[in-house]
């Protein structure tokens, strides 16, 4: 089926709105009074629950229904991510606006009998607060205070279904490029919303844009920056597995505003759902005329190719993601000049991140005013977060800049597992920072975070509590850019590896003062020399730790003894006169470091102690053995 323009678009929208209007329903519906319409059950899709059983959940719902007689009337659906992985897997029941939490394909019987034969909701199943205890059916705290745009999508819709994207408004924000607004004027928008880049460095996205635009060329590329790195960072895999069609209208724009007719989605060869995804969407695209020559019968032209990464944390860097394109090593170089006026194959070339271009088709369709009034006064609209770590409700979260890190990590985030005490937030993946609790009411957005040390990233944040050792945290993101370093300039193939020495021999015991001096001294260096962002920004964890929690590194140097009791080096078992010399700390020890007589308190070889902890978790009387 070919779409010759937009009055055609248009009835397929409203035709494809009829088809699936239960499923976009996201206000509540009585469920006595739903008799007779059908029913919808989505079934997250996201990795975690994927991870979880939930294709096997949505088979057996399938065959539960058929079993029941209810296959005609219910379908059942796998959208992409609902964000709340904590409490995966998820599924969701519309028009009824009921969300059941934790399912098991042992519970799918117990939905259709009880909820969808005889009426009635699975209280078992509801979320449950675990402070007041209130289960709730819909509005889950988890969700509130969020206002999704970049997932606006994700989770509702069946990715690979373009009528769905196409009911959600898909492909409206692209006719109307094409056929109510010259070049200038969709760059001239995305100035004014004030739309930066979501991959890390906040670049205006519509100054890059004119900046491709103005150089001279016979041809300009666009490309989708989707190699996704850093460590416990999914937000950009939610987008592309939950919403697909959302990265290629704005391709399609992007490339109407530049005057391109390519683009490339660069994506990690790790995210084969992601990949299955964005292949079907590409084929639909083609086959409704969204891709191709004449897209919608204008004169405009464009198609978008897949590349594949092999997982290089520096192909995230635009040159070195360039240059693996190009078939090379995936290496940076000296800017400028910058893709923008030489990129792929010499080209001008605007590189944006996927969550950027998922806030463009709204932006567009809304206007510049709407997003610009979203956030702070320098950044504007919302911001994706994979919220993990130490914190009660792990997931994927969508907020208005702005928002504190109270907000987020006990709001949203329900608080700290275990009722233990909060100690930092790392944001920005292992090129940010750790943030402490003083700074818990900042305001997250690109310069009150440079401010105090850390940095926006591409979304990952990372909830650490009273047991994380900090020069651990430090040495653990270090270790990662090391091994992720391309090795073309000495001051990340070295710097790095020196800097990790220091902190090894620190956590062992062995560190120095003079360490602490070398330490700093060293960070500055390679922040200055270094080639790309990857090395500029590796020694920001160990400068924000050094800066909020220099007396852990004091307590490792001078007393070497670890707060935390995380560095084994450093950590010692002993056995107290509570022992009542039952044995089985003796039993348990795997070099027999542990000796003494039936009923009488026991003795721990420090020599030969491993410090593995195996006596303290068989110990069955409290306070018989400490940790120091």
């Amino acid at each position: 089926m070919k779409l010759k323009d937009t009055e055609e678009l248009n009835v397929l929208k409203a035709q494809s709105l009829k088809l699936i209007e239960a499923r976009l329903a996201k206000e509540g519906v009585d469920t006595k009074n739903a008799a007779g319409l059908v029913r919808h059950i989505l079934v997250c899709g996201g990795p975690g629950c994927h991870s979880s059983g939930s294709p096997r959940i949505a088979e057996v719902l399938e065959e539960e229904l058929d079993r029941a007689g209810l296959a005609d009337q219910i379908k059942v659906f796998e959208p992409g991510c609902f964000g709340f992985c904590e409490k995966g897997p998820m599924i969701q029941i519309h028009p009824d606006n009921v969300t059941y939490c934790e399912v098991s394909p042992e519970d799918v019987s117990t939905i259709v009998q009880e909820h969808l034969i005889e009426g009635k909701q699975v209280e078992r199943l509801l979320f449950m607060d675990p402070n007041t205890k209130e289960r709730f059916a819909a509005n889950i705290p988890f969700y509130n205070n969020q206002l999704r745009i970049a997932l606006r999508n994700v989770g509702y819709i069946a990715p690979e279904n373009i009528l769905e994207y196409i009911a959600a408004d898909g492909y409206q924000a692209l006719a109307k490029v094409l056929f109510h607004m010259t070049p200038l004027e969709v760059i001239d928008t995305l100035k004014v919303s004030g739309l930066r880049g979501r991959g890390g460095a906040g670049f205006p996205t519509g100054v890059k844009w004119e900046f491709t635009r103005r150089s001279e060329a016979d041809q300009r590329y666009i490309i989708c920056n989707a190699d996704e790195g850093d460590p416990g960072a999914f937000m950009d895999r939610s987008v592309l597995e939950g919403d697909p069609h959302s990265v290629l209208e704005a391709m399609l724009i992007a490339g109407a505003a530049i005057g391109s007719s390519q683009g490339y989605i660069y994506v990690r060869a790790e995210y084969p759902a992601a990949i299955h995804r964005l292949k079907i969407a590409i084929e639909q695209a083609r086959e409704y005329g969204l891709l191709g020559k004449q897209i919608l019968g204008s004169d405009f032209d464009f198609d978008i190719e897949l590349k594949y990464g092999a997982g290089a944390f520096v192909c995230g860097e635009e040159t070195a993601l360039i240059h693996s394109i190009e078939g090379s090593r995936g290496e940076p170089t000296v800017k400028p000049p910058f893709p923008a006026q030489k990129g792929l194959w010499g080209k001008p070339t605007c590189v944006n991140n996927v969550e950027t271009l998922a806030n463009i088709p709204p932006i567009i369709l809304r206007g510049a005013e709407w997003f610009a009034k979203i956030g702070t006064e320098k950044s504007k609209g919302t911001k994706v977060f994979a919220l993990a770590g130490k914190v009660n409700n792990v997931g994927l979260v969508e907020v208005p800049m702005g928002t504190t890190l109270r907000e987020i990590i006990f709001g949203i985030g329900g608080g700290i597992k275990r009722h233990k005490t909060f100690k930092a937030a790392q944001t920005g993946g292992p090129s940010g920072g750790c943030i402490p609790t003083k700074y818990l009411d900042s305001p997250i957005d690109y310069e009150s975070l440079m401010a105090i040390g850390s940095m926006m990233g591409s979304g990952g944040l990372i909830v650490l509590d009273e047991d994380d050792c900090m020069v651990e945290i430090a040495k653990f993101f270090l270790e990662f850019t090391m091994d992720e370093s391309c090795g073309r300039c000495t001051a990340c193939r070295v710097g790095t590896k020196r800097l990790h020495e220091i902190l090894q021999k620190i956590t062992e015991g062995r560190g120095t003062l003079e360490d602490l001096e070398n330490l700093e001294k060293l960070c500055n260096i390679i922040k200055d020399t270094a080639l790309c962002g990857l090395g500029q920004s590796a020694p920001n964890p160990i400068l924000s730790t050094l800066k909020y929690f220099r007396d852990e590194y004091i307590a490792h140097i001078v007393d070497k003894t670890c707060p935390a009791g995380v560095c084994k080096s450093l950590l010692k078992y002993e056995i107290t006169e509570k022992c009542v010399g039952c044995g089985r700390c003796a039993k348990q020890c795997p070099t027999r470091a542990i000796s003494g007589s039936p009923k009488k308190r026991h003795v721990i070889d420090q020599e030969r102690c491993l410090k593995c902890g195996a006596c303290m978790e068989q110990c069955r009387v409290d306070g018989a053995i400490i940790r120091h």
